[in-house]
């Protein structure tokens, strides 16, 4: 966590400064705030590498101040809650999180929790074939974090860009589910494929023609997902 700065946004002061207290014993630089719209006022004004953001706060909740965060920036998030069930998990994914840590948390788990979302969404320029492609409707140069569609830019969450990143790498391969998250994700993520599906989603709505009978992204049934461009043999380079 050294050289890293963080957010911290949560009504109670005690878990607040507790999360504080930790990530800055790791290293980190961290700014607390305990309301959604003054954590938003200082993410405004600085940068962050990492948003830890509680999901029931008084005034705008988690849910909307995450929309609002992903609307300006791909910067990590992780909410922090009480609510553990599959419904709010899939809500905070779809709502632009890249993880979901129900309180109450210990040390290492935030720490590990941390570390991991700020591991997977660094693209590292060694660790896959680097590929730049481009036809009609997507283009995309995964080392300089370059999508556009239509010929306007596209911006993706930090995660969204290491799945994308992985299914180029295995591009025209079946990539299972619990392949991508071992490579997203990491191994503690196994049987969390419901990550997977929500991110496919996401990726779909954004890079698709037609999200609904995706050409990219396609599903297949018993083996996962690929990326496949059929009709665009001389589109990688």
């Amino acid at each position: 966590m050294h050289g890293r700065r963080v957010l911290v946004i949560d009504d109670d002061s005690g878990i607040a400064e507790l999360i504080k207290d930790i990530l800055t014993e790791a290293g980190a630089t961290v700014d607390a705030e305990l309301s959604a719209e003054e954590g938003l006022r200082l993410f405004r004004t600085r940068r962050y590498d990492l948003v830890l953001l509680d999901v029931m706060m008084p005034g705008m909740d988690g849910w909307q101040a995450c929309k609002t965060l992903r609307d300006l920036s791909g910067v990590p998030i992780i909410m922090l809650t009480a609510l553990g069930g599959d419904a709010e998990e899939v809500r905070g994914l779809e709502a632009g999180a890249d993880d979901y840590l129900v309180k109450p948390f210990s040390p290492k788990v935030l720490l590990a929790r941390a570390r991991a979302v700020l591991r997977r969404t660094e693209i590292s320029p060694g660790r896959w074939r680097l590929l730049t492609y481009r036809d009609e409707h997507l283009a995309f140069d995964l080392a300089r974090r370059q999508v556009s569609v239509q010929g306007q830019p596209v911006q993706l969450t930090r995660t969204e860009y290491a799945l994308l990143e992985c299914l180029v790498h295995y591009a025209d391969r079946p990539v299972t589910p619990q392949q991508i998250l071992k490579s997203v994700w990491g191994q503690r993520y196994a049987d969390r494929v419901v990550y997977v599906h929500e991110y496919i989603h996401r990726l779909r709505q954004k890079l698709e023609p037609d999200p609904q009978q995706p050409r990219y992204l396609l599903d297949m049934p018993g083996a996962g997902y690929l990326f496949s461009a059929p009709d665009a043999e001389d589109a990688w380079s």
